[in-house]
């Protein structure tokens, strides 16, 4: 991401930032004990401001688990029992505290905040110094998520009821890793909406994983236009593994195995009826001391079932087929080398032309990097346009989610399988939970560097200052597919620290201009009051004519999205100077969207010391016959130094009103 610890240059920015800013993380809890949690070297004391505390719990004494970098955590269990039954002290299936035992709050907590520890790694892989975003800011974990079969749950009650201490403790940030599948409820029935909105009130901003159900269009999820929503991404660190067959092919994967591992080839049909790699489709022939082949396009399967059949068979490994741009390694329950689909056909073409079974060789895993063009999108990375709310561009920005390595629970296996009997203290995961708390640790060091910035204006300085190509300076890629990356794969592009740090310029906005995005979406003024934490001074009616047919493309959004356009249409923005230099000039560069005239108006913003605020118009006309067809462009302001850029993402839909005067 940019971020270095090198002092050649001056103090790095992430020791520099953060000592005065707290980071709530709400998740499965904290693994007090983790040297990513330890003290910071010359840490001052706690912030003033600080209100939160440690709670005592099940195998959690605050005297011995808390210190000036872990300054508060609290656990919510009432809606998780009613939900799904007591949760029983000493039972071994969770902590009633906020101790974690999903490992997952762990791993995101030390990726958003965690202190610099120079000794990590997973068996020998991915070695080197690991740290949080924002290594010198303190945390404050709120236990929301609880585990049921090893499946991470969050209820309504317990996030809202996080949300409203964190805000009372204090926090600066929230970090969420959480979300739901669409379809999604209206904002003002979900509880990480309202706690979101109550947080913006009172200029503290949200961070929210996007989710992982991509690569298929328009299933992004924790897309209120009042937090940030990220998308997930590869880093240039990948895990080649070769497996070589007769020592006359030789074929490189992805995977995370540590020891050599030798056996003979063999194919799925030989074990599993029909070719399936699942359980239930074992057909009780023991495979001791075969790899076996498994396609996921056969039945279709994913990686997890395969290894559970493959397990269950009593498997020595697994070679695991899919198609081009789903390689991740993962950490799995028995040895998987992952391959693309060209390479999975001609493993299987040479075992058929085999007269026997082939010897199989597969050597253990390097750690690689710079080597691997990134990022690229995950494949797994929930895509855009929203569901509810289409006129606003969601995800907002995308940052690395693909094998992150962070802190894990000693005592919690790291695939998450009961019959995982390793012991580790760091842990790969991927996902957009991963994504997530590298946005709020950034966040945290804006915060730290510019207090007085609202968190409108922070999700702007890391849209505006984004960037889209990857490390050989081509397009970042749109993993799930063979195609360039657009706006509802990346939002505005990839994080970039340091250039966010000097923005330039900000689109900033208030409560009220929210408020006339809930209006013109349709909510009444009861429902809208709802969502606010102090509704008594702020204005909730509604404008005379607002509801559904009211676009929501002037909302003061550092990106401009345009859902349905059927004729020229005007919006409006406004910027302002938050630059070092208070006298500025700016001037448009314009990349107009396929088929449509993009004119902006004025053309060049002059700022002085008595005019930090301009704003602007852009007009977008349909110069073709369309429907249904989203085209990506963007404006780009700016100073000679500072380059504010702006997606733009619009739908020309002219052709409904040629079907009507056919008709």
């Amino acid at each position: 991401m940019g971020l270095t610890l090198d002092s050649s240059k001056g103090k790095p920015l992430q020791l520099r930032y953060g000592d005065d800013v707290v980071v709530g993380v709400l998740d499965s809890g904290i693994w007090p004990e983790s040297e990513s949690f330890r003290e910071e070297p010359c840490m001052g004391p706690i912030p003033s401001y600080w209100k939160g505390k440690c709670v005592k719990g099940e195998k959690f004494d605050p005297s011995t688990a808390c210190n000036q970098k872990l300054v508060g955590a609290r656990y919510y269990l009432k809606g998780f029992e009613q939900e799904f039954g007591p949760i029983i002290p000493g039972a071994g299936s969770e902590y009633r505290s906020a101790r974690d035992f999903l490992g997952h709050g762990t791993h995101t907590a030390s990726t958003a905040v965690g202190s610099v520890v120079h000794t990590s790694g997973f068996f020998g892989l991915g070695q080197g110094v690991a740290r949080g975003g924002a290594p010198r800011a303190r945390l404050a974990v709120y236990k929301t998520c609880w585990s049921k079969d090893y499946n991470g749950m969050c209820t309504e009650a317990d996030i809202l009821a996080a949300f409203d201490d964190a805000l009372q403790d204090g926090v600066c940030i929230i970090s969420a890793s959480f979300g739901g599948t669409p379809p999604l409820p209206p904002f003002f029935a979900s509880s990480a909406d309202i706690g979101s909105f109550h947080a913006m009130q009172l200029g503290v901003s949200v961070v929210f994983s996007g989710g992982n159900d991509g690569p298929d269009p328009s299933l992004v999820g924790n897309v209120a236009p009042w937090s940030i929503c990220v998308a997930a991404s590869t880093i240039d660190r990948n895990f080649p593994t070769r497996i070589t067959l007769d020592s006359n092919i030789s074929i490189t994967g992805e995977s995370f195995i540590t020891k050599q591992i030798k056996g003979r080839l063999a194919d799925a049909t030989t074990y599993f009826v029909g070719g399936v790699c699942a359980p239930e489709n074992w057909n009780k022939r023991a495979a001791t001391g075969r790899v076996i082949l498994c396609f996921s396009t056969v039945g279709p399967v994913t990686s997890d079932i395969a290894e559970e059949a493959v397990q269950k068979a009593n498997g020595s490994a697994l070679i695991f087929v899919e198609p081009l741009t789903r390689q991740i390694a993962d950490v799995d329950i028995i040895p998987t080398v992952r391959v693309d689909i060209i390479q999975g056909t001609k493993i299987r073409n040479y075992l058929a032309q085999s007269p026997k079974l082939p010897r199989v060789d597969i050597e253990p895993s390097e750690t690689i990097i710079g080597k691997t063009p990134a990022p690229t999108v995950a494949y797994f990375s929930s895509r855009g346009p929203s569901s509810i709310s289409p006129d606003i561009l969601k995800p907002d920005i995308t940052a690395p989610g693909v094998n992150i390595l962070a802190a894990w629970p000693p005592k919690t296996p790291p695939s998450l399988s009961k019959t995982d009997k390793r012991s580790v203290c760091w842990n790969f995961q991927s996902g957009t939970s991963m994504s997530c708390p590298h946005v709020s640790g950034v966040t945290a060091l804006l915060k730290s560097a510019h207090p007085d910035w609202s968190p409108a204006a922070i999700r702007s300085a890391l849209m505006t200052t984004a960037y889209t190509w990857d490390t050989t300076q081509d397009s970042i890629l749109a993993g799930g597919s063979m195609k360039v990356s657009d706006p509802f794969d990346i939002g505005a592009g990839h994080i970039n620290p340091v250039r966010a740090m000097d923005p330039g310029l900000v689109y900033d906005m208030k409560t009220e201009d929210y408020i006339l995005f809930l209006c013109n979406i349709g909510y009444t003024q009861d429902q809208i009051k709802s969502m606010l934490i102090h509704c008594n001074h702020t204005n909730t009616r509604c404008p005379a004519g607002g509801g559904y047919e009211n676009s929501n493309a002037n909302l003061n959004y550092p990106s401009i999205t345009i859902s349905n356009l059927q004729y020229a249409t005007t919006i409006k923005r406004t910027v302002r100077n938050v630059g070092h230099n208070k006298i500025a000039v700016y001037f448009a560069s314009i990349m107009s969207p396929n088929g449509v005239q993009v004119v902006v108006w004025p053309s060049v913003l002059i700022f002085s010391p008595f005019k930090e605020e301009a704003s602007f118009y852009v007009t977008f006309t349909p110069m073709k016959m369309s429907q249904g067809r989203f085209d990506f462009g963007e404006i780009v302001w700016s100073d000679g130094f500072h380059q504010v850029r702006s997606p733009l993402v619009v739908l020309v839909n002219t052709t409904h009103s040629i079907i009507h005067a056919a008709t």
